[in-house]
């Protein structure tokens, strides 16, 4: 697992522990509002987060398939492939109030902007539930296949790719500090 470094998100309302050297996209472009994205500096993984409305109607394990569903359907995916699902025990999450999490780990054949041939990408998402403030945060750490022209030259070899442990950092330690973020409740 690469350094860490405490990090603010959605306006400090928020903090995770992401990879040291992580790329903020929206000092590169614009992000939605509602994410949060940030790119390896060498590789093609990045990792997401999004508050999302809470979709009451599916439950457990079918929440975490439909939020990896929609993520395909709205990257346009030719096909979406479930391959694990598996609770996240809320003891190990930093955020409280959480009433329910999973993880996810799936494969989405998609084309990449400008690109016209479809790739298998590995996806893993965590889904945490906040049904207080009527919101879903979901949490992707997308895993492009690697570029054969990829930049992992001599002079990048400390930039690992990112690990699942990453990731699981990145969970653990996401942790709310501002809830007027939510709106009034």
């Amino acid at each position: 697992m690469e350094p860490t470094q405490d990090y603010p998100l959605f306006g400090g309302a928020f903090s995770a522990t992401l990879p040291l050297g992580a790329i903020d996209i929206s000092d590169l472009r614009p992000v939605p509002d509602n994410q949060e994205v940030f790119c390896h500096r060498v590789t093609d993984q990045s990792l997401i987060v999004e508050l999302l409305e809470l979709q009451a109607q599916v439950g457990g394990e079918a929440a975490a398939r439909y939020h990896f569903e929609d993520v395909g359907r709205v990257q346009g995916a030719t096909a979406v492939q479930v391959e694990a699902v598996q609770p996240i025990p809320l003891e190990n999450l930093a955020l409280r109030g959480c009433e329910e999490a999973w993880v996810l780990s799936g494969k989405q054949k998609v084309a990449k902007e400008n690109q016209q041939v479809a790739k298998d990408v590995t996806l893993h998402q965590a889904l945490l539930r906040l049904p207080q403030y009527q919101t879903d945060l979901l949490l992707t750490f997308n895993q492009p296949p690697p570029d054969s022209r990829s930049s992992l030259g001599p002079d990048n070899l400390s930039l690992l790719p990112w690990s699942l442990g990453d990731f699981e950092q990145l969970v653990t330690s996401l942790t709310l500090h501002d809830p007027n973020i939510f709106g009034p409740q």
